[in-house]
């Protein structure tokens, strides 16, 4: 082998070497981020009160009513409901509760990083949640607003965010001419980021046929919507097989208006797509193991 070929022999061997490392990077292997990242919110006009949080988390004699589809007591009312429109099943959650600190974020394996992943009914169970569904998969990205708990992770991003408000309301913001310190600074509980919004004003803001990425038109979609401060709907469809086609984001969005949501914004879908109601999972994820692991989830409980 003359010296040419061996040259070309060894640079093909070190990208292919190095393509796999980026793929693994990327992709599979488990990174957790310095916790010097995290800025809580601690301003005490913008706190929020956690008294009667932790007088019900101690109290461990709630008196809940539950059933299939229904949870109920003083603080939180939950309603699933099954839809079919557009050859799809839809799971609608309808939420009331008394306060927003019963709507909460949970990080696979509770840590912030990349590729850092459990199945979105471990995660609800491991943090005793009523009813979940799959978050934004923040962790396979490096960009997008991360506001948990009133807590900021991560500030660098560029496309549409979901703010939670502490007051129960829900606001859609461009990433790129707000910033994250600022909404945290008033008042944000959480901020998701995947997108795009769905509703706003109770009006349709997705184009018939927007997409994200290079998805397909038709998929598992998640989301979540307010219809009022304190009163939302968490939205789950199948797709992808013979028995549910999947929605389009303009089939999502008509369905969160006819639900009378008045602001909604589309979560991570796909085989991601996952509803966990009271200990069992409600829709039929497609990801190739069952449920796909993910990053995070979005939930009630105490």
């Amino acid at each position: 082998m003359n010296k040419w070929k061996k040259i070309t022999l060894f640079t093909n061997i070190l990208l292919t070497f190095s393509t796999v490392f980026v793929l693994l990077d990327t992709f599979l292997i488990p990174k957790t981020y310095a916790q010097a990242v995290k800025v809580e919110n601690t301003a005490s006009n913008t706190s929020i009160d956690t008294s009667q949080e932790t007088s019900v988390t101690e109290n461990s004699n709630i008196e809940s009513t539950i059933t299939e589809t229904s949870y109920m007591d003083d603080n939180i009312s939950i309603t699933i409901s099954t839809i079919r429109e557009y050859e799809t099943d839809i799971y609608i959650a309808d939420v009331v509760v008394s306060d927003i600190s019963y709507l909460q974020t949970a990080l696979a394996n509770n840590q912030y990083g990349r590729n850092i992943k459990e199945t979105t009914s471990t995660i609800a169970e491991n943090n005793n949640a009523i009813l979940a569904i799959n978050g934004d998969f923040y962790g396979f990205r490096d960009y997008g607003f991360v506001i948990r708990n009133g807590i900021l992770y991560r500030e660098n991003g560029s496309g549409e965010a979901l703010v939670i408000n502490k007051d129960g309301t829900f606001k859609i913001v461009d990433e790129s001419s707000t910033s994250a310190t600022d909404l945290l600074n008033n008042n944000a509980w959480q901020a998701l980021s995947f997108g795009p919004g769905l509703i706003d004003n109770s009006e349709i803001i997705v184009g018939v046929n927007e997409e994200v990425g290079q998805a397909m038109n038709s998929n598992p979609r998640t989301a979540i919507g307010m219809i009022s401060p304190l009163h939302y709907v968490f939205i789950v469809s199948d797709g992808r097989t013979s028995q549910s086609e999947g929605l389009t984001l303009y089939e999502l969005a008509e369905v969160m208006k006819d639900l009378g949501v008045s602001v909604g914004y589309n979560l991570d879908g796909g085989g991601s797509s996952t509803m966990y109601f009271n200990g069992n999972v409600v829709n039929n994820p497609v990801s190739n193991s069952g449920e796909r692991k993910v990053s995070d989830i979005v939930y009630i409980g105490y």
